[in-house]
């Protein structure tokens, strides 16, 4: 009794009802590892390439989609490796791998906009497009996105207007914070100021400007037009995204307050009315 035990635990151990299970089961977690390390280098060369740009939310949502999809890989490797193990034990899987075909079929007619969605925020998180706080220009709408997720893009316009946008519903997407904002000023003077002068108020006046933490650089351009009335003198100042209309008003400020403690004149259309007796 004892011995046919014994024959018969070691006939089971070394046919291929034991091994090969165990030799699938052994590739099912060698391709989980390699396919799970795979994404995570992925996804750190991808954080190292926009390391300037997205932020602690960014990284949070980055490291949930992660997750997300090793989890989604490992089940599916699971599931073959099942379906593998019990064809060998003579199982009829053809049918439950029907049953599940059938079943992803439903599923993917009934939710296919969800998931066209949930796929299309997870390209835009790991292609770094933007994260919260970023100026973007979707179609005709500009604002600030101050929500973002798998499903769905908020965006806040500088007016206080809110837009709701699928993520799928739009592919071309223009991002101001990967770049500075330039404001370019033209500065209108009289003939009969000399050029020195104004270059040295208007350097002085970029030295004060740039202390301000959103200004990046400034730059006197030079003489750029003469008009009938004034002389036109170009500068340029690059700042933070969102902070232009504020340093535009500041620089504007600083220009008339010197302007009129230098006495230089600001030329302006008038009109000379003559009146017949």
């Amino acid at each position: 009794m004892l011995d046919n035990i014994i024959n018969g635990i070691f006939n089971f151990v070394t046919s291929d009802k034991f091994y090969l299970p165990v030799i699938f089961i052994g590739i099912g977690i060698l391709s989980y590892e390699i396919v799970s390390k795979t994404i995570i280098k992925v996804s750190k060369i991808n954080n190292y390439i926009g390391k300037n740009h997205h932020s602690k939310g960014y990284d949070k949502r980055k490291s949930t989609v992660v997750g997300l999809i090793n989890n989604i890989i490992k089940y599916l490797i699971a599931i073959i490796i099942i379906i593998m193990v019990l064809n060998i034990y003579g199982v009829n899987t053809k049918s439950i791998v029907a049953s599940i075909g059938i079943v992803g079929a439903v599923i993917g007619l009934a939710f296919q906009d969800i998931i066209k969605d949930f796929l299309a925020g997870i390209f835009i998180i790991f292609d770094n497009a933007y994260a919260v706080g970023d100026w973007i220009k979707i179609d005709n709408f500009k604002g600030e996105v101050i929500s973002m997720g798998l499903k769905t893009t908020k965006l806040r316009a500088y007016t206080g207007e809110i837009m709701i946008l699928s993520n799928s519903s739009f592919n071309k997407v223009i991002n101001y914070n990967l770049n500075t904002q330039k404001i370019y000023l033209e500065v209108p003077f009289s003939y009969d100021e000399k050029i020195e002068k104004i270059e040295s108020i208007l350097s002085s006046i970029l030295i004060e400007i740039k202390k301000e933490k959103e200004v990046k650089k400034t730059e006197l351009l030079g003489v750029n037009e003469f008009k009938d009335s004034c002389v036109v003198y170009a500068l340029d100042v690059d700042c933070s995204v969102g902070n232009q209309f504020k340093i535009k008003r500041l620089l504007l400020k600083k220009i008339k307050t010197r302007f009129d403690e230098e006495g230089v004149v600001i030329p302006y259309n008038q009109l000379d009315v003559h009146i017949e007796k």
